[in-house]
């Protein structure tokens, strides 16, 4: 479809496919770091130039989208979601991701009790914390009985604590006689029965193996779940993803869903995933099965086989609770060993997850034995997921073993916590980044979502570039914090570095994938507060547009409707949007005088729930409030006094 500015060309050479017009393309290429267009052919960048340039491409079939003086940046890639797993629940799930108010996470809980129907459960499944609520706490337990008395409601604080209504409580099986698992706690009455209050001290297993117990979705359900979760990605940008497999990801079963929509040719996000062994004792067979099977770049540009981990050995993991201590390991280097010597000698790469240095120089000290006989550096891309906490030390031997790192924005929503255990000057260097690139280190950023942090990617960027949690709370110093193309080209180019596709990902030249976004606001340029705010108004995947919005409605292809028709995302959709300004000119996430904070923040709240209730009795009074459901369920949804 031509617009103004590019007319075709009768003597037009093999026409584009896409072109993008009327841009500000930061494109990641130090050779050619801007441009004003680009045009896309069978997947690919085709050539970059103005609209003079780019004349000859347009034919007859060739779109024409113009992005209308907006920022495009190479599409993002998460170099540790677990998009997986994420995508077989995700309908499933009440996202509180973005919602600034406990009221207003309690309101959408409460009517989704409403919809679901019995047996089925309410799950609020990560990418919160309490400290991007207003009111800066947790909910209770007994405001989950409050809101949904008899539908199971389980919720997930981090890796730190879930809560459970009574319900759930009931459905989960829980009783006096319920032993606490290894590592985790049931909080007790005074009759030895669980309250509700699960908490990780500091095993996360307990969490996981609770939710385990909720209903699963039947797979025609999950695939339309996966694509609805996919499409959410793209609605941020995102294109690729490194898949960090995780607990209850079973291959191969659990990853069918993905692999039926990359023949299908309908997957809207690049996957490369991992392997990840699931039962304690069994890591080496699994291994050894796999890598007679499979192998590491097995597939295509869409779906391919990274490697093993982001666990080898689960004796190997330090749970990254930072309510409480740190985990103190028993003794694992010896099976760890085996693990490792196994995957190098077979030409895999893998990847370990290690948030604390004292993890990470036990694993070192095993990679430096295997050094010792040539297996490192081999060739095979391996790394270390998270390194909070890692030292100078143990980055210098980790470049010197031919290693990378994975850093995710945990402490965006674990920051608080972190500060109030190990202290402020602890925290500026958590984890170190700016260290890690100093060294010469290859660095990629994610965000380790869904159960964790959001999957929001400018949330992790925004943590980047100004060093704060979604609470506002100053971590790092300014020496500590990344530019902006920096961030950035960890986010596109970084992750690319850590799955071998560098040459074709993350930059926007000729030659590379046709991955790209075009922004609702400039980057580059937008107050920094102000980044966990942007959007994708229009995402290309190998030239194939995947979300469409704002002037672009309806450009990307349909997707059929959420199933079933009671999932909380049908209703509320994903990541809560909020507005720039909700009551000052400042943004929600601004940290000083006149933004969404202190003591102003706690007045407006005070203001706001004031006028509210003044506003329900004014509504009361004439008779205009929603009237209680015909079907017994709990009343409509009032979104005036609600949110």
């Amino acid at each position: 479809m031509p617009v103004s500015g590019v007319v075709p060309a009768t003597d037009a050479e093999e026409p584009a496919d896409l072109i993008v017009r009327n841009a500000k393309i930061h494109t990641g290429d130090p050779a050619r770091p801007e441009a004003r267009g680009l045009a896309i052919r069978n997947g690919d960048v085709l050539a970059l130039g103005d609209d003079h340039e780019l004349a000859r491409l347009v034919g007859p079939s060739t779109r024409v989208v113009d992005a209308l003086g907006r920022r495009v940046v190479p599409g993002l890639n998460d170099s540790h979601l677990h998009v997986i797993r994420g995508g077989l629940n995700y309908v499933l799930e009440l996202r509180w991701d973005g919602v600034p108010s406990l009221r207003q996470a309690l309101a959408m809980l409460r009517e989704q009790a409403g919809r679901t129907p019995k047996g089925q459960w309410i799950r609020v499944v990560g990418g919160w914390t309490a400290d991007q609520f207003a009111e800066r706490r947790m909910p209770t337990v007994a405001e989950l009985n409050a809101a949904a008395p008899d539908t199971p409601v389980f919720v997930l604080h981090l890796y730190q604590s879930a809560l459970m209504n009574r319900a759930a409580v009931r459905a989960a099986g829980f009783t006096a006689e319920t032993p606490d698992p290894p590592g985790g706690q049931f909080v007790r009455g005074r009759d030895g029965s669980p309250t509700g209050v699960l908490l990780a001290a500091p095993s996360a297993l307990i969490l996981y193996s609770t939710l385990a117990k909720a209903p699963l979705l039947e797979p025609d359900q999950q695939r339309v779940s996966t694509k609805h979760f996919l499409r959410e990605l793209n609605r941020f940008g995102l294109t690729s993803a490194v898949d960090a497999a995780g607990g209850f990801q079973n291959f191969p079963d659990n990853y069918r869903t993905v692999i039926d929509l990359a023949r299908d040719g309908e997957l809207t996000l690049r996957i490369a995933y991992h392997l990840f062994p699931q039962t304690a004792g069994q890591e080496i067979e699994d291994l050894t099965r796999w890598i007679r099977t499979v192998r590491p770049g097995d597939g295509d540009s869409w779906l391919r086989l990274n490697g093993a981990g982001e666990n080898l050995t689960w004796a190997a993991a330090d749970f990254e609770n930072f309510a409480e201590p740190r985990p103190e390991l028993t003794a694992y280097e010896a099976e760890f060993e085996t693990a490792v010597r196994l995957l190098t000698e077979n030409g895999w790469g893998f990847r370990l997850h290690a948030t604390y240095d004292e993890t990470i120089r036990r694993d070192l000290a095993v990679l430096e034995r295997l050094a010792a006989e040539g297996l490192f550096p081999g060739g095979n891309r391996w790394l270390f997921d998270h390194a909070e906490t890692a030292s100078d030390e143990s980055l210098d031997r980790i470049a010197a073993l031919g290693g990378a790192l994975s850093v995710q924005n945990r402490m965006s929503f674990q920051g608080r916590a972190f500060v109030d255990r190990y202290g402020t000057a602890a925290a500026t260097r958590t984890p170190p980044v700016r260290r890690m690139l100093d060294k010469g280190l290859t660095v990629a950023a994610g965000t380790d979502a869904t159960r964790v942090s959001s999957y929001n990617p400018w949330v992790a960027l925004h943590w980047l570039v100004t060093g704060r949690t979604v609470g506002g709370l100053a971590l790092y110093p300014r020496g500590h914090l990344l530019t902006r193309e920096k961030a950035l080209e960890l986010y596109t180019r970084g992750g690319a570095r850590l799955t071998g596709e560098d040459e074709v990902k993350g930059i926007l030249r000729e030659g590379c994938f046709g991955d790209l976004a075009i922004l609702s606001d400039d980057y580059l340029t937008v107050p920094a507060e102000d980044i966990p705010h942007i959007e994708s108004v229009l995402t290309v995947v190998g030239g194939r547009i995947v979300h469409a919005a704002a002037e672009y409605e309806g450009l990307a292809e349909d997707l059929e409707p959420v199933t079933p028709d009671w999932s909380p995302v049908a209703r509320f959709g994903g990541y809560q949007a909020t507005p720039r300004t909700p009551w000052t000119s400042r943004s929600p996430w601004a940290p000083g005088p006149g933004g969404w904070s202190g003591a102003r923040q706690a007045s407006d709240v005070v203001d706001a729930v004031a006028e509210s209730e003044e506003h329900r009795g004014w509504r009361a009074a004439r008779g205009t409030l929603p009237g209680p459901r015909t079907d017994g369920a709990a009343p409509a949804f009032d979104p005036c006094f609600d949110l």
